[in-house]
């Protein structure tokens, strides 16, 4: 087993590379809360999520503002929306309890905290990631560059030593213009078209395209 000190470290991205949806906001959370409140518009919803997911209010205050529950109520709404909607890549935890062994793991994500730390705790994230960069906690999204730097500074690595892993170009380029290596994660098998980047349709393709990349 390599050591902790000579691992090279593989960051995620997590809706649509960990979880299966990418656009989680417009495809999935969208339609559930109009679902409930017909009055709402999808400008609306975005605009309360991006300060949920900034952490400049919490998710008992989105629930509140989006007109879908006040005090407590919003608990089971919450819990039905992370239990049903979302769907994880059922190839990540086999496949990250393997690199483990090879690499540091991390996540960055732009997420609300308490919707991330639900989901990471419900499927075992925690327990194949060494850290979580989430931008309900650090209060900047991708794809600002600060929040590279400040998970560089949380993992305490260079980023030559990093791996990002997404699926949306505007999120990869910020990741290489602070040196760290990209990797656009591709389930439909298209090609990408930043240049000189590979690609992954799936977590056994990545497995298996990790030594081409180091």
């Amino acid at each position: 087993m390599v050591s902790v000190i000579d691992k090279k470290w593989i960051i995620f991205d997590v809706m649509g590379v960990i979880f299966t949806v990418g656009d989680d906001t417009n495809d999935l959370l969208v339609p559930f809360i109009q679902d409930i409140n017909k009055n709402i518009s999808k400008d609306k919803i975005n605009e309360v999520y991006l300060e949920a997911s900034l952490g400049h209010i919490s998710s008992a205050r989105f629930w509140e503002m989006t007109g879908i529950a006040h005090g407590d109520s919003y608990i089971n709404i919450e819990k039905e929306y992370l239990d049903t909607r979302l769907t994880i890549d059922e190839q990540f935890i086999e496949v990250a309890t393997r690199l483990r062994d090879y690499y540091n793991l991390a996540i960055l994500s732009n997420d609300v905290s308490e919707w991330s730390s639900y989901l990471r705790k419900k499927y075992g994230i925690n327990e194949v990631v060494n850290f979580s960069i989430i931008s309900g906690d650090v209060g900047c999204r991708k794809p600002s560059e600060k929040i590279y730097r400040i998970a560089l500074e949380k993992i305490g690595a260079e980023a030559k030593d990093c791996l990002f892993i997404d699926d949306r170009n505007k999120n990869l380029v910020p990741a290489m213009d602070v040196g760290m290596r990209v990797l656009r994660f591709l389930r439909d098998d298209m090609e990408c078209t930043l240049k000189d980047v590979e690609t992954a349709n799936s977590f056994y393709d990545l497995e298996g395209k990790l030594k081409k990349i180091w």
